[in-house]
């Protein structure tokens, strides 16, 4: 095996599957000074990018009328993390669209299973 898919192996983290269009709770780890605090960053998944240790994932949520996307590293030390607050149903590998939509138009249908 690579050497440096051994020392990535190390550095991953366990994270639950999630998918475009879920909504998710994304706990991240923020530094004030000398302070740390967990904050919690609740959206919808828009994008999903890279492979091993440099996934990443964006998250898309309106916040006081202005959208809001965070992009995130699934692997990074800051995400302390992910809970999947609802699946959806979707057709797209990229929801991108949504940033162009307002109100119930932005919302994404649940999954039943």
């Amino acid at each position: 095996m690579d050497v440096i898919k051994e020392i990535e192996e190390k550095q991953m983290k366990d994270v639950p599957v999630f998918n475009i269009g879920d909504t998710v709770k994304v706990h991240v780890k923020i530094k004030e000074g000398k302070r740390e605090r967990i904050q919690v960053f609740e959206g919808i998944v828009i994008a999903k990018a890279g492979s091993g240790l440099n996934n990443s994932f964006k998250v898309r949520r309106v916040s006081f009328g202005i959208g809001v996307e965070r992009t995130f590293l699934i692997h990074s030390p800051f995400i302390q993390k992910v809970e999947i607050a609802r699946r959806g149903k979707v057709r797209r590998a990229k929801l991108f669209y949504l940033r162009d939509r307002v109100g119930k138009a932005a919302q994404v249908k649940e999954k039943r299973f």
